[in-house]
Formats: structure tokens, C-alpha cells, sequence
């Protein structure tokens, strides 16, 4: 293994599309949604333990989230839990693992991935993942995975690239593209130089520091003036100071679609972000009437199409029902139909509206 290479697995969002089952307090990177006995973080920590020392491997989340990443992964250095102040989403978050790396290795290069993605093929993935960074380690490079779409999925970004490879599977980014509508999606499907956004990116600290200083300079700035005390007893202190003064921006408008120096691997290892529950519908086994469930005592009668999801000690009982999604906890039942789960974001916030945070 490399000792100059490193991952950072960010786990501080709070999944609120896998509502009832994701909350607040507890959110979905931290469950077993597809019923395979590990979490979904712990599946991404032990699919990068593969080929990356377990002392380079660190997960930033929420401060309030580090006591449940710390009992998940009791394999993790604990001084490898980073607990961000606030959420500002993942360009301060990429900024703060940056800075604190470049303190101790000069020549580090990082894999930057979310903890709740879904990776079937992983052989596939690691041997992609060393392929980027071989490439970065050559060259002034920004590294993205892409995944070959095998439908017009608007729940994902896009990524053109250019037709001609730079090298082996490596090619130039032309433009990304935010969530398309359905007739946009189907025109960059058949078009066959577009890709799915994984959110995967790869490349040597160093230069993504750089990239912060030109493209993002007043948040550079305020790293800079703290940087001295990362890998410090004062690097708490130091964040409650910087996060205030950094914008809440993602790493992909703050700097990917504006560097002229961005390139894409296109992959087939597998993948799902896992992002709602009919994500979660695809990737778990069916039965004969085409319905996914995970519990062990889901009794489905005439029902077709449906997802469900119960704790295995629950009954429960299902008759008639055709494409929704019923998700049952201890204290909170969902039934929603497949086609308007886009729309759970929304329930969310009426809940909150209507019931304040008791079931969120």
C-alpha cells in the first residue's frame, strides 16, 4: 500500500429522502437499508481498507455524529473522526481535510467519497480508484468518477466528456450538468458521451489547494489563517472559528465547473448513491410479484411493485397494493406511492411544520 494515499468518507448528511427510517439524529449512512448486516458506512470503510492503510482513512461528519461513527467503526483511529461545527456543505468540508493533510504530507493525495453509496463490484472499484491515482500522481489533474447510465435517471448529475481519451480511460470533461428533466436525460443517454455524477473525485492535495486559492479565495483565506493549528490540540478551536466564515457551497460549483483541468474515469463497478428509496427498491432482492422486502415477517398479499421495509420482529401485512413504498418503524409508518418519492423531501418539511422535530 501507498503511504501517500489517503480517503476522506464524508458521512455528515442527514438522508432525509429515507424518511421514516432516517433521522436526525440517526441518519441513513449509519443504517442497514438494504438488510445486508452492515451499515452503509461500514461497507464503504471496509471497501477502502482494501487498498488504503486503515491509518489514511478518515470520515468527516457532523460533531454531533462522531460517537456513532466512533462505536461503527472501532477499527478507525479515533483521531481519524473529524467532527465538522456546522454543516456548509462539501467545500469547506473538502477544505478542512485538505489543509489538515497537507500539515503532515506535502505529497498526499486523496480519494474524497460519501459514506452511503451502494458498490457492488469492488475489485473493479479499487483497481479504478489506483488507476485515478496514478493519473493525478502525473499530472495537474482532477480526477471524477463517472458511471455508465443505464437509464434516463434524473435523480443524478451528468458529466460530458470529450469522445478522444487523454490515456487509458481517462478522458477530458467537457460540461456537467445538474439534475435533467426526463426528455434532457434521454438525449444525453443516447448521446453516449455522458455520465453519471458519482460525487467520487480524486487528486493530490496539494493541487486541490491551489484550486481553493484561485477559485475560492476568501475560503481559502480563512483556512490559511488557521492551517498552523490543525493536527493540534487546537484544531477544534480553530474550526468554530473558520466554519462561520465559509460559504456554504458543494465542491462541484465551487471549483469542478470552473477548473479547466477536470477529467473523468467512465466505471460500471456497481454503483447506487443510495439517494431514495426506489434506489433502494433496485438493488434489493424481489419476489415473484416483483415487490423488494427487507423484514422478516412482511406477508405480502396481492400486492405488486411494492417496497417495503419493517423491522424484523413486526408483522406486517400487505393487501392490494401496487408500486408504493411502505417503510415502518418503531414510531413512524410511510406509505407513498414509487412515483412520488422525489416529493418525501417535501413531507419532511411538513412534518416539521405539523409536528415539530419529534419524528424527524
Amino acid at each position: 500500500m501507498n503511504n501517500n494515499y489517503y480517503v476522506a468518507i464524508m458521512a455528515g448528511g442527514i438522508g432525509s429522502r429515507f424518511l421514516p427510517m432516517s433521522r436526525q439524529n440517526f441518519p441513513k449512512q449509519f443504517l442497514d437499508i438494504l438488510n445486508r448486516g452492515e451499515t452503509l458506512i461500514q461497507s464503504t470503510f471496509k471497501r477502502f481498507l482494501a487498498f488504503i492503510p486503515r491509518e489514511n482513512i478518515y470520515v468527516i461528519t457532523s460533531a454531533e455524529y462522531a460517537s456513532i461513527v466512533k462505536e461503527q467503526l472501532p477499527d478507525l483511529p479515533v483521531e481519524n473522526i473529524l467532527g465538522e461545527p456546522s454543516r456548509k456543505n462539501t467545500a469547506p468540508c473538502i477544505a478542512y481535510i485538505s489543509f489538515k493533510l497537507h500539515q503532515k504530507n506535502e505529497e498526499a493525495s486523496l480519494i474524497v467519497a460519501p459514506s452511503d453509496h451502494l458498490i457492488l463490484d469492488e475489485m473493479d472499484f479499487n483497481k479504478v480508484c489506483l488507476e485515478a491515482l496514478s493519473f493525478v500522481n502525473k499530472h495537474n489533474a482532477f480526477i471524477t468518477l463517472g458511471i455508465k447510465p443505464s437509464s434516463p435517471n434524473t435523480g443524478y448529475g451528468y458529466i460530458q466528456h470529450e469522445p478522444q481519451s487523454v490515456t487509458d480511460n481517462v478522458y477530458k470533461v467537457k460540461t456537467f450538468t445538474e439534475k435533467p428533466n426526463a426528455e434532457l436525460a434521454k438525449t444525453f443517454l443516447t448521446s453516449g458521451d455522458f455520465l453519471w455524477n458519482a460525487g467520487i473525485f480524486v487528486w493530490r492535495v496539494k493541487n486541490i489547494i491551489k484550486a481553493f486559492e484561485k477559485y475560492l479565495p476568501e475560503m481559502y483565506d480563512v483556512f490559511m489563517t488557521d492551517k498552523d493549528k490543525f493536527n493540534t490540540p487546537d484544531e477544534k478551536k480553530a474550526l468554530e472559528h473558520i466554519y462561520p466564515l465559509c460559504t456554504n457551497i458543494s465542491i462541484d460549483f465551487g471549483i469542478m465547473e470552473k477548473a479547466d483541468n477536470v477529467y473523468v474515469i467512465p466505471s460500471s463497478f456497481g454503483w447506487s448513491d443510495l439517494g431514495t428509496w426506489n434506489s433502494a427498491y433496485e438493488n434489493l432482492p424481489k419476489d415473484k410479484h416483483e415487490n423488494a422486502i427487507a423484514g422478516n415477517n412482511v406477508l405480502p398479499i396481492d400486492a405488486i411493485n411494492c417496497m417495503v421495509h419493517a423491522p424484523n420482529e413486526k408483522l406486517v401485512v400487505l393487501q392490494g397494493l401496487e408500486d408504493f413504498i411502505i417503510v415502518d418503524t418503531n414510531d413512524a409508518l410511510l406509505i407513498c406511492k414509487k412515483d412520488k418519492e422525489q416529493e418525501i423531501k417535501e413531507y419532511v418539511a411538513k412534518v416539521k411544520r405539523k409536528k415539530g422535530d419529534k419524528f424527524l
